[in-house]
C-alpha cells in the first residue's frame, strides 16, 4: 500500500460523491420548474443510496470480479474475501471499491435529467437499480475490469479501448439510456417554463466542476504527475467549453446566458473525461473549444430535428460529449481508431438494447409516467407530499 496514493483517492472518492450530492442535484433542480425541484433532489439522493447498496451486493463484483471477459461474476458479492488488508494495486481494495461506487452512483443519476417532471418514482428506482447492475457494471468490466474491450489477446480489439475516466463507461451509457427513456416517456405536457432558478444551476455546475477533479484526477489511482496533468487538462477543457458555448450562444441569439455558460462547463468536462489521462493542455483547449459548440448544436438537434424531449439535454451534453472525447483520442494519436470506434459501437448497441428491455420490464410493474393531473400539480406535491416553495411556477 502507498500512503500518498491512498490519501489522494480518499479525497477523490469524496469529490466524486460531491458531484452527485449535492452538485448534480442542484444543477438539475434549478433547471426544472419550481413545483418539481424536490422530486429531482429526491431522485438523485435516493438513487445514490440504492446504488451504494447494490454496488456492495453485486455491482462491484460484476464490474471488477475475477470472472471472464464478459462479466466479473459474483465472487466478490458483499465484498466477500475483501479485508482492510486486501490491495488493489497500491490502494486498499475497499477504497478502490468505494471510489468506483461513486461512479456507479453518478452514472444512473445523470439519466435523471432526461425524465424529470413527468416520471413515476417507483419506475425511477426500479429502472435505475436494474440498469446499473445489468448495463453499467458489465460495461465497466469490459473496459476497466480487464474484460472484452480492455485489450490483449483475448479481447475484442487487441489495442484495447482508451477510456481513462468514463467517456464510454459513464457518459455514453448514461446519454443513450437517457435518450431511450425520453422516447418511451414522450413529451412533457408543458414545456413553456424556463429554469426556475438559474443561480441554483450555477452553484450545482460549480460543484460538479470541483468534484470532477476527483473524477478525472482520481482515475489515475495514484498521487503523481499524471494525476496532476489529468486535473489540469480537465480544468482547461471546462473553462474553454464554457467560453465557446457562451460565444456561440451570443452569435446565434444576441445574448449569453448564465445557464448556457455553465452548461458549456459540463460539456467541456464530459468531453475531456476519457482523454484526461492522455492529452496535454493544448489538446484540452481544442477539445473544450469544439465541445462547447458541438454539444450546444446537439441540444437543438435532439429537441428540434429529432423531436425527443430529453428535458435537460443529457444525451446532447453527456452522451455526445463523452463520445466526442473518445474519438478525439484517436484524432490526436493517443488511441487506436478501430478500438475507439469499435468500443463506441459495441457499448452503444448494448446500452440501447438493454435499456429498452429494462424499460419494457419495469413499466409492466410500475407506470412509467404520472397522470396528467399529477404532472400539472408537480411531482413535489403529487409524488412526495412536499413543496419547495410557498408559491410554485
Amino acid at each position: 500500500m502507498n500512503g500518498a496514493d491512498t490519501a489522494w483517492i480518499i479525497v477523490a472518492t469524496a469529490l466524486v460523491l460531491f458531484m452527485t450530492l449535492p452538485g448534480l442535484a442542484l444543477f438539475y433542480g434549478g433547471l426544472v420548474r419550481a413545483r418539481n425541484v424536490l422530486s429531482v433532489f429526491m431522485q438523485c439522493f435516493a438513487i445514490a443510496c440504492l446504488m451504494s447498496v447494490l454496488w456492495l451486493a453485486a455491482g462491484y463484483s460484476i464490474a471488477f470480479g475475477d470472472g471472464n471477459a464478459y462479466w466479473g461474476g459474483l465472487g466478490k458479492a458483499f465484498l466477500n474475501g475483501v479485508t482492510e488488508d486486501s490491495l488493489s494495486g497500491s490502494l486498499p481494495e475497499v477504497l478502490f471499491f468505494a471510489f468506483q461506487m461513486t461512479f456507479a452512483i453518478i452514472t444512473p443519476a445523470l439519466i435523471v435529467g432526461a425524465y424529470v417532471e413527468r416520471i413515476s418514482f417507483g419506475f425511477v428506482m426500479t429502472f435505475s437499480g436494474l440498469w446499473m447492475l445489468i448495463c453499467y457494471a458489465p460495461v465497466a468490466h469490459w473496459i476497466w475490469g480487464g474484460g472484452l474491450l480492455a485489450g490483449g489477446d483475448d479481447a475484442l480489439f487487441a489495442e484495447g479501448v482508451n477510456d481513462f475516466a468514463g467517456g464510454i463507461v459513464v457518459h455514453q451509457t448514461a446519454g443513450l439510456a437517457a435518450l431511450v427513456v425520453a422516447i418511451f416517456l414522450g413529451q412533457r405536457s408543458d414545456k413553456s417554463k424556463p429554469p426556475h432558478n438559474p443561480g441554483m444551476v450555477m452553484i450545482g455546475a460549480a460543484m460538479l466542476w470541483v468534484g470532477w477533479f476527483g473524477f478525472n484526477g482520481g482515475s489515475e489511482l495514484a498521487a503523481n504527475g499524471s494525476a496532476a496533468m489529468a486535473l489540469t487538462v480537465t480544468h482547461i477543457s471546462a473553462a474553454t467549453a464554457s467560453l465557446s458555448w457562451a460565444f456561440w450562444e451570443r452569435i446565434k441569439h444576441g445574448k449569453s446566458s448564465l445557464v448556457g455558460l455553465v452548461t458549456g462547463t459540463i460539456a467541456g468536462l464530459a468531453s475531456i473525461t476519457p482523454a484526461s489521462g492522455s492529452v496535454g493542455p493544448v489538446e484540452a483547449l481544442i477539445i473544450g473549444g469544439v465541445a462547447g459548440i458541438l454539444c450546444q448544436e446537439m441540444c437543438r438537434i435532439v429537441k428540434g430535428a429529432m423531436n425527443i424531449d430529453d428535458t435537460l439535454d443529457v444525451f446532447a451534453v453527456h452522451g455526445v460529449g463523452g463520445m466526442f472525447g473518445i474519438i478525439m483520442l484517436a484524432v490526436f494519436g493517443h488511441a487506436d481508431w478501430v478500438a475507439q470506434l469499435g468500443g463506441l459501437a459495441v457499448v452503444g448497441i448494448w446500452t440501447v438494447v438493454i435499456t429498452t428491455l429494462i424499460v419494457f420490464v419495469v413499466k409492466a410493474i410500475f407506470p412509467i409516467r404520472v397522470g396528467q393531473e399529477d404532472e400539472y400539480t408537480g411531482l413535489d406535491l403529487s409524488s412526495h407530499g412536499e413543496r419547495a416553495y410557498d408559491i410554485t411556477s
